[in-house]
């Protein structure tokens, strides 16, 4: 019933799970073929037949939005796992060790940090040039700092409790108590930043695809496609609205379904915003 009455991730469930079908349903279906050409039918206004209108080379904007969701979707998904697959083991690992390992971990983890997602894929991009992959790459070493702190941070709160001495107590060593118990009781916490970081990763990949970094032609992506709409905002300005429309919505229903969940895992959580 809680989750019921929880609107923000009703609301969150609701348009994340619409961009989602949109972007499975690019898989077996789209009103047109992204890749043909018709430079006929170059920037149309949205109508009855091209419901977006068509960009300058008259390809139908409906179409790439809907292509260009999974590919932006995969991307964040990717590198969100990359991260949390990364970073999660090394934050257990400076909680469970302390001294000074943790701290030459944390160093290390505050020297990646400084690097933005941004700069990472700019270095990535001039050793083995522009792509999705990088892209994932670059996103993916950006979100490992941000788990491996949320998960240091969550377990550091859990050792010092009276289960976790027992389970010292009962002859359980670190890693032991780090799956058994440590894990789970900040799976929440873990869940709710991955929803935080899958919103960013849409944003990062829009804007390194925008830099020319991402995702290459013929492939559509959202961010390539207000790059190639910036010099057309007086004739076609449908080519700009559209996929920053497709973007906005995306990553408000992310942050509503991570605002929700955390709600739904800590009702206090509410209260104290």
């Amino acid at each position: 019933m809680r989750a019921l009455a929880n609107r923000p991730l009703l609301a969150g469930c609701l348009i994340t799970g619409l961009i989602a079908l949109m972007a499975l349903a690019s898989f077996l279906w789209t009103p047109y073929d992204v890749t043909r050409l018709v430079v006929a039918d170059r920037t149309q206004a949205p109508s009855l037949v091209h419901w977006f209108g068509t960009d300058h080379f008259g390809r139908d904007i409906a179409s790439m939005i809907m292509v260009g969701a999974r590919n932006s979707i995969a991307v964040a998904l990717v590198a969100v796992g990359i991260g949390m697959g990364i970073g999660v083991p090394l934050g257990l690992f400076a909680a469970a060790r302390g001294g000074l390992l943790d701290e030459a971990l944390m160093r290390l983890n505050d020297l990646v940090f400084a690097f933005p997602a941004l700069l990472s894929a700019i270095m990535i991009t001039a050793i083995f040039g522009p792509g999705a992959v990088n892209a994932i790459i670059a996103i993916g070493i950006f979100n490992v700092p941000v788990f491996a702190r949320v998960a240091r941070a969550g377990a550091l709160s859990v050792w010092p409790r009276e289960f976790i001495l027992a389970a010292r107590a009962a002859g359980k060593g670190q890693t032991l108590i780090t799956v058994e118990h440590i894990l789970p009781n900040i799976a929440n916490q873990l869940l709710v930043q991955g929803t935080i970081q899958f919103a960013l990763g849409i944003l990062a990949e829009a804007g390194l695809s925008y830099l020319g970094l991402g995702a290459q032609p013929p492939m559509p992506s959202w961010g390539r496609m207000l790059f190639d709409a910036q010099t057309r905002m007086t004739i076609a300005p449908w080519m700009a609205l559209f996929p920053g429309m497709a973007i906005v919505i995306t990553v408000l229903g992310l942050n509503l379904l991570g605002d929700g969940i955390a709600d739904l895992l800590d009702p206090k959580s509410r209260r104290r915003r």
